[in-house]
């Protein structure tokens, strides 16, 4: 496969943001982006006039979508994903022996300061749209090819630039607007208004959606489809305000275009280690399975990011190594003052297959840790902690707790083979970083086997392998709906979406009605390291500001100040244990966030490069200037394109 998408000759170094705002902060220098790409080795002309070159770049944007599940490179944050819940009601950063961790967010991030996955977020999404762009600029070069098929390939290029751009527009906010490739660079782009990107991309999804044929027409799973083209559209639209037509696309998806949610046992049953981590089967077992997410058996899935173990396609996730706590912590101590956990290789004599957790669980480090809520308040339905929900219920296997481990030094005598406990009996507490020692977590997501880490020599080193992992399935399009219903007051409708996700899951509690609350804390059960938690939040802040309804504790909001004031905020003040409670402190950093992080700084590297014209700044950010001009239009902004 030829990989590249610039030419040695320079002629088409513009393409990765043409100049590119994100590659100033890549090449840490304004005229770096003029050498050749190491990767660049051919002309695009030759390279994308052919079917096979354009399927290479559609096949580049499938794997780069995976990317933001799987990139594994930075120590605060690992995978990218993991911020998005840095920044939610959901969890905080827990490597506590970092000393730049990432706590105090109020004050620490700045344009000049960021962690690194913010500028991946920029950087990488960027780059997404310049491959979308390179389908876009090359298919009509293509020979031999019908109007279908050409339009078939403009629809999933507009779904990965779309996709690309909500993401921007509220982790960013008002970002600029690159739908070319260039023949020469350009560093004087402006910042365009988020609303007028927001409806370009509408535009291009409606198109998509009518171009790109259905899953079941297609050969290989994995190419985006027009499910996953309807299910992007109604985001786009609930983006919009435009709840009416939200309801109609997620009615087709659920009603009339072969989906349906899986309420029963299906495809193949893995129970790995029966022995250390017994699982009963259940259906949310069998959906999260990476062997099943892919099969024509399973109906729920609308769009799957293949990544299989030992092939091309596949990349080590590590959420097995990232999201699950330190358990062979020198912290977390035996009554007896023993280590609690030790991981043991099969060849010690100290082995023991009932507590081989690190086959069985991962060698954890916590680079993120749950909050209070994430792991029992969301629970709790109807004032009552629902024992029947398979995706919080430890007796099947599905949901892990750390009082469900047990002590595994054999010379630990006394307690050996009992069950962890936090205190003593005198309750002094035998952990002494809970932060990154002691918290519960979904097992039946986080569980990845990597057959490569379970053998020799690795056999105590399991971080967890390459898995196939969901996009987009059809549990989200009943919480869309059932969000797009609250808006238009049918809150009946709201409640029944709501519930069918409820009943799958085999919960023993259902809404009678719903709040806006209940949907996102549905959406936070169902759809864990599924959605991007931050990005969602921001985008539900934005619809509920449209609509004029009040969220669960009766505040409505403007969408003209929601970085003082959002429905994102109030769920970090009221759901978070951690930020701006002031009771825990790591490194001397305390857990903070502000209203004004809804919108996350653009980056000065990328303002830098930009050195032709001002990009707009967000509020609350150093360089903040109102009087900086912005395209209204996203016609204003492609007509711009070409000026230098």
């Amino acid at each position: 496969m030829k990989k590249s998408f610039t030419s040695t000759k320079n002629k088409f170094a513009g393409i990765a943001l043409a100049a590119s705002l994100a590659m100033g902060a890549l090449a840490g220098c304004k005229k770096e982006f003029l050498q050749p790409d190491p990767l660049s080795f051919y002309e695009p002309g030759q390279t994308f006039s052919t079917r096979a070159g354009l399927d290479a770049a559609m096949a580049t944007c499938d794997r780069h979508l995976r990317s933001y599940w799987t990139y594994f490179q930075y120590q605060d944050f690992a995978l990218p994903i993991t911020t998005e819940y840095m920044f939610s009601d959901l969890a905080v950063a827990g490597k506590t022996d970092d000393g730049n961790i990432l706590a105090d967010i109020a004050t620490r991030l700045t344009p000049t300061d960021m962690p690194e996955q913010l500028p991946y977020f920029w950087n990488e999404t960027y780059n997404g749209i310049k491959y979308a762009n390179t389908v876009l600029s090359f298919i009509g070069n293509v020979e031999g090819l019908d109007s279908a098929t050409r339009n078939e390939y403009r629809g999933r290029a507009f779904f990965h630039r779309s996709f690309r751009y909500l993401a921007l527009c509220f982790q960013f906010k008002d970002v600029p607007l690159v739908t070319k490739l260039l023949e020469v660079p350009k560093v004087n782009y402006q910042t365009t208004k988020r609303e007028a990107i927001l409806q370009m991309i509408t535009a291009d999804m409606e198109k998509a959606v009518q171009w790109v044929p259905d899953q079941k027409n297609m050969t290989l799973v994995g190419m985006v489809n027009k499910g996953a083209c309807r299910q992007l559209l109604v985001k786009c639209y609930l983006a919009t305000g435009q709840f009416d037509k939200a309801i109609e696309q997620a009615d087709l998806l659920i009603g009339s275009s072969g989906y349906s949610l899986m309420g029963n046992n299906f495809g193949n049953f893995i129970n790995p280690y029966p022995v250390t981590w017994p699982i009963t089967r259940n259906v949310i077992w069998d959906l999260h399975r990476p062997e099943n997410k892919g099969i024509g058996a399973n109906k729920e899935a609308i769009l799957v990011m293949p990544n299989r173990i030992n092939t091309d396609m596949g990349v080590k996730m590590n959420t097995m190594r990232v999201w699950t706590p330190f358990l062979d912590y020198a912290a977390t101590k035996a009554p007896d003052g023993r280590q609690a956990v030790r991981f043991y290789a099969p060849s010690n004599a100290n082995f023991r297959a009932a507590f081989a957790y690190v086959h069985a669980i991962g060698r954890g480090s916590a680079q993120i840790r749950p909050t209070y809520f994430a792991q029992h308040s969301l629970w709790l339905v109807n004032g009552v902690n629902d024992g029947g929900d398979l995706r919080h219920n430890s007796t099947v296997g599905n949901w892990a707790r750390m009082d469900s481990l047990k002590y595994n030094d054999p010379a630990s005598t006394a307690w050996f083979g009992k069950n962890l406990r936090l205190r003593a009996a005198n309750g002094e507490l035998l952990c002494t970083d809970t932060i990154r020692g002691w918290f519960d977590w979904p097992h039946y997501k986080y569980y990845i086997e990597d057959p490569n880490e379970t053998q020799a020599p690795n056999e105590v080193n399991h971080r967890g392998g390459a898995g196939d992992w969901y996009c987009y399935r059809l549990a989200e399009t009943y919480l869309l709906r059932a969000e797009a219903k609250f808006y238009k007051g049918d809150i009946a409708g709201a409640t029944a979406d709501v519930n069918s996700v409820r009943q799958r899951a085999k919960c023993t509690q259902l809404y009678t009605t719903v709040t806006l609350g209940d949907i996102m804390d549905e959406r936070a059960r169902e759809l864990n390291m599924e959605e991007w938690r931050f990005t969602e939040l921001s985008r539900v802040s934005y619809s509920l500001a449209l609509s004029g309804k009040a969220d669960e504790w009766g505040n409505t909001y403007s969408v003209d100040n929601l970085d003082r004031n959002s429905y994102w905020f109030q769920r970090i003040q009221h759901y978070s244990d951690f930020y701006n409670k002031g009771k825990v402190s790591v490194r001397n950093r305390s857990y903070t966030m502000a209203p004004h992080n809804i919108n996350w700084p653009i980056p000065q590297t990328a303002i830098n490069a930009n050195g032709g014209a001002p990009l707009r700044q967000n509020p609350g950010y150093s360089g903040y200037n109102a009087d900086v001009a912005q395209w209204q239009t996203w016609q204003e902004a492609i007509a711009d394109e070409d000026k230098q």
